[in-house]
């Protein structure tokens, strides 16, 4: 993929202070493991509580995670006074989830002025191993002047 260079210095200040608000993300565990322009990496430890039926990650709380990660991606390459939605996403879960914690990695594709494309996938780490188990293909849009979404 492309190299970025952020419009804004302080993203990375802008996306800490944004992943902060993000409630429902820290309800289930997650953290941002790295970020870079265009780049992000989220961890979200397992716990009984994101499994389904049979003990594997639950999809819903892979699709928070990767739809959060492709999110922050795209909130990288915003300039000050600019925030993303999502528009719209598909995620094809590849196989069971299970491991010690679930990683998206996302990044974008192709970015634009009103609307971009990013990729997520989520691996699970099991055993000392990466094992793919989704991946997410997003859109986002770009959201200026918009009193009820705030920049950031």
């Amino acid at each position: 993929m492309a190299a970025f260079t952020a419009p804004d210095p302080d993203y990375a200040a802008r996306c800490a202070e944004s992943f902060g608000r993000q409630a429902f993300l820290h309800f289930m565990g997650g953290a941002v493991e790295s970020l870079a322009p265009g780049r992000v990496t989220l961890r979200l430890p397992f716990r009984p509580e994101l499994a389904q039926q049979h003990g594997f990650f639950h999809a819903g709380a892979l699709t928070t995670l990767a739809d959060t990660a492709a999110g922050y991606a795209a909130f990288s390459l915003m300039p000050a006074g600019a925030a993303v939605l999502t528009v719209e996403f598909k995620m094809n879960l590849l196989r069971p989830a299970r491991g010690e914690a679930a990683l998206a990695r996302a990044e974008v594709i192709k970015p634009g002025r009103t609307l971009m494309a990013v990729r997520a996938d989520v691996v699970c780490l099991r055993d000392g191993a990466e094992e793919m188990a989704a991946t997410m293909l997003a859109t986002m849009m770009v959201v200026t002047g918009r009193p009820d979404v705030p920049a950031g």
